[in-house]
């Protein structure tokens, strides 16, 4: 369904994995990866995200420092993306996420959803630019916390994550008390939407799907 596209951003161009619904968008979705890059398993969620009706589109961050990065969920892939990551930084990560929303903001209304350390940029993007968003395991966002808010939001947490412990969650719920929609998943793990790792649940995935659609459905109108 989808296909490589490019970008332009405010430091250069990079790639983007783009997917059209059949029918007239419901809106745009920004689906920002894990740090494993814009590998088969993001551009399944972003086709996934088209097939619901959206014009959805995952550009590939790590393109300004490191084109065509596709990383595998093993050790090797683990440290190479975490370095990308640290490289890149949030602000460049960002950079990425506005060259998308400056594409296709003037005919759609546009979210944000994304997963681990696109999780925690979801976040910021709907701190700093104001996007409605959906942040799935967000490992990174405690010390973002201090940053509010500025569009509805909705965090998803596996309850078993040994990489989000439940003093983190606490500290999210009490920091976004009356500004966010929690979900805590029992049983999930870290990375329980996606099938090529370990701690897929199929199950929490598609429950926690199907809040993702009904929050966007209601946000994005």
């Amino acid at each position: 369904m989808g296909q490589n596209i490019s970008i332009s951003t405010r430091h250069g161009r990079i790639s983007a994995w783009q997917a059209k619904p059949h029918d007239k968008p419901r809106g745009a979705l920004i689906v920002i990866q894990e740090i494993f890059g814009v590998n088969h398993h993001i551009r399944q969620v972003t086709d996934r995200f088209a097939n619901y009706g959206y014009l959805a589109i995952a550009p590939a961050l790590f393109d300004r420092i490191s084109p065509g990065t596709e990383l595998g969920y093993d050790a090797e892939g683990v440290a190479r993306g975490r370095a990308l990551a640290e490289e890149l930084g949030f602000n460049g990560a960002l950079d990425g996420v506005r060259g998308v929303y400056d594409l296709v903001e003037g005919e759609f209304r546009v979210g944000v959803v994304g997963y681990c350390w696109g999780g925690s940029v979801a976040y910021l993007a709907n701190a700093r630019i104001g996007l409605p968003a959906v942040s799935y395991y967000g490992g990174r966002t405690v010390p973002l916390l201090k940053e509010r808010p500025k569009a509805p939001l909705m965090l998803h947490f596996g309850e078993d994550d040994p990489l989000i412990p439940a003093e983190d969650v606490a500290k999210h719920r009490e920091a976004l008390e009356d500004s966010a929609e929690i979900h805590v998943w029992p049983g999930a793990g870290h990375g329980f939407n996606c099938d090529q790792r370990p701690d897929y649940n199929e199950p929490v995935a598609k429950q926690a799907l199907d809040r993702t659609l009904a929050f966007f459905q209601k946000n994005l109108r």
